[in-house]
């Protein structure tokens, strides 16, 4: 990499528009949406779609709710007419849903696409030619006039060839590729050009898509161009001011945002961001990042998993699992400060009336998306002790004390440390087991117990199994559990002092089982703590202070 940069690269200019009404803006509406999932995304792929695919990919496009489809480039080749007109001949095509074709300024491109399209009952011709500098002068070696003749030109047949297929309704849209890095001026006087051919009334108004073909600066100058041209383009209210954003700074999705904001009308994209070089606008990140903010994308986006696997099953390409709202890991959180603060948000969630979200890290609801609860929090070294007891609480219903928290993470965290991988629950699971409940090699088991004697004078008398031996042991205490404590001392036991005693049902009905946790001293100052589960809750008490005396050691 050069050390002066500026010796190579020159910024680019920015928009004069000192009054500029974007900024103060907020989006409130969602756009018109077009997919072009299968023509630039699939012209993006390095083995493109076949009929099976595209035909698949089309359906769902469908049933997400997208009226226009851009469904290829028939003057490719064979394989983009044949599936093209095979929409309109087998009547795939919903009567609510507008097909688009692509086609360059040619006339034999352009009839070939009129062809493909032949007997459709409403189709969207799309007409481009590139128009900025670098285009005329490297690619082209043209001037100004020469590149607006094309679009005169192409314009023209478009307006030919709809006549001789009166029974479709046509639409036209154009495009001044390139247009990010064009003259301003000069993407006005083409566009002008082609409308003065083309005549669009607001009934009938045409699309001037404004390609970001390639990304030349920060969104807000894509934004003040939008602005610009809409302020300065003859006839506003017979125009769809379209965008069509590429991603080669890593900003397709903020360009689009903004470009709204300057007046467009209508976004092109693809879901999930698949196109050419470094990707298209994403059309589902653009739409939820709407629903956060209370507006309706008009697109059916509740089983997000549904639009990953028809994506990776049809361009066999991988969904990055930290792509927005839609890969594997977004509402998922491994460290613990983030874990705590989302299993507090989802505590606070469900005690709300007035149903707003509210949730820290999450900024949509995972079930708004089909996505469940229990994948929000994963474990693994980085996790603490929110993360561990959320998993515990989703899988086993065990709502842990917070200093049992504590203690059981660190035991979470030094498996994590041993295995350096993620834990799952059952590995959760295995270690909380092991750790509290009763297993073989226990020096305390429970056999059986009875209590008697009244309030605030219980007697305890049980078979414990102590080191392998079947014992009976009793003691006297205000209490069940100060029975067992005082039973437990005056055999062979440790003497413990319980400082805390919760307990809970976990499910409901007459399956429902009880769990009960203690916190206990011991008489050299150490903290033990100890779990019981039982149908009986008293029972389930019983255990949890042997489990405590086990871990005594």
């Amino acid at each position: 990499m050069l050390r002066d940069p500026s010796t190579k690269y020159r910024p680019f200019p920015t928009i004069p528009l000192l009054d500029r009404q974007w900024p103060s803006r907020t989006i409130t509406r969602a756009p018109r949406w077009l997919s072009t999932d299968l023509r630039d995304g699939n012209q993006a792929l390095i083995d493109p779609m076949d009929a099976e695919k595209k035909t698949r990919f089309f359906d769902f496009l469908v049933k997400t709710g997208l009226k226009e489809i851009e469904v290829g480039f028939p003057s490719a080749g064979a394989t983009e007419f044949d599936f093209i007109q095979g929409l309109v001949r087998d009547g795939r095509i919903p009567d609510d849903v507008t097909v688009q074709v692509l086609t360059q300024s040619r006339r034999d491109l352009i009839e070939t696409s009129f062809a493909s399209l032949k007997g459709a009952r409403r189709a969207i011709v799309h007409l481009y030619n590139a128009v900025s500098p670098a285009w005329r002068k490297i690619v082209f070696g043209m001037t100004r006039d020469e590149v607006k003749a094309i679009a005169i030109a192409g314009a023209k047949v478009l307006r030919d060839e709809a006549g001789k297929q009166p029974e479709t309704e046509w639409f036209f849209e154009y495009s001044p590729e390139t247009f990010s890095t064009a003259e301003l001026d000069f993407s006005v006087e083409v566009c002008a050009a082609v409308m003065e051919i083309l005549r669009p009334t607001p009934d009938r108004p045409l699309i001037l898509n404004l390609p970001a073909t390639v990304e030349c600066a920060t969104p807000n100058v894509y934004a003040d161009q939008i602005e610009w041209f809409g302020r300065n383009i003859p006839d506003r209210d017979s125009v769809v001011l379209s965008l069509h954003t590429h991603n080669d700074r890593g900003t397709g999705v903020a360009a689009a945002e903004l470009g709204l904001m300057a007046g467009a009308d209508r976004v092109e994209g693809c879901l999930l961001g698949n196109g050419e070089r470094t990707g298209n606008c994403d059309l589902v990140t653009v739409a939820l990042n709407m629903y956060t903010q209370g507006v309706d994308p008009g697109l059916d986006l509740s089983d997000i998993d549904a639009v990953v696997n028809t994506v990776q099953y049809c361009t066999n390409i991988p969904v990055h699992p930290r792509t927005p709202y839609a890969g594997d890991l977004v509402f998922t959180a491994f460290s613990g400060s983030h874990q705590d603060a989302i299993k507090k948000g989802f505590a606070a969630q469900s005690a709300r009336n007035d149903g707003l979200w509210e949730v820290p890290y999450l900024p949509i609801d995972p079930a708004d998306l089909g996505r469940s609860y229990e994948a929000v929090i994963r474990v693994n070294s980085q996790s603490g002790k929110g993360g561990v007891a959320w998993v515990i609480e989703q899988d086993k219903g065990l709502k842990l004390p917070k200093r049992l928290q504590a203690d059981f993470s660190r035991h979470v965290q030094a498996l994590a440390d041993e295995t350096s991988r993620e834990l799952n629950a059952a590995d959760i699971w295995g270690r909380f087991e092991a750790t509290y409940l009763p297993r073989d090699g226990d020096r305390f088991a429970l056999v059986d117990y009875e209590e008697s004697g009244s309030a605030g004078a219980r007697v305890f008398v049980g078979r414990v199994s102590v080191d392998g031996e079947e014992r009976s042991i009793s003691g006297r205490g205000n209490g069940l559990i100060s029975g067992v404590v005082a039973a437990l001392a005056d055999s062979t036991g440790p003497d413990l002092d319980v400082v805390d005693y919760s307990e809970h049902a976990i499910g409901h009905g007459a399956d429902a089982q009880a769990a009960a946790y203690v916190e206990c001293r011991t008489a050299d100052g150490r903290t033990v703590f100890g779990v019981g589960l039982d149908t009986d809750i008293a029972t389930a008490s019983v255990r949890a202070v042997l489990s405590a005396a086990n871990r005594v050691g």
